[in-house]
């Protein structure tokens, strides 16, 4: 068996779950996607959204919640 394998599932499992909260809950959760600094560009027939400060703060917070639990 390899050793730290368990923990590897642990934590795939954690991730997972809160992904999923992330999908079920994320549009009731005020600002999230529209943020000032996100992109979005809407023509005729096409559309861009492009969430950049969205995924710089989730980034951050996920950066901060790694560094903490990796101690």
């Amino acid at each position: 068996m390899i050793p730290g394998i368990g923990k590897l599932f642990v934590l795939l499992g954690v991730i997972l779950i809160l992904i999923g909260l992330a999908f079920m809950f994320g549009d009731k959760i005020p600002y999230i996607g529209r943020l000032p600094g996100d992109i979005m560009i809407k023509k005729e027939r096409f559309s861009f959204y492009f969430p950049i400060t969205t995924s710089i703060i989730i980034s951050i917070i996920l950066t901060l919640l790694f560094s903490i639990f990796k101690k």
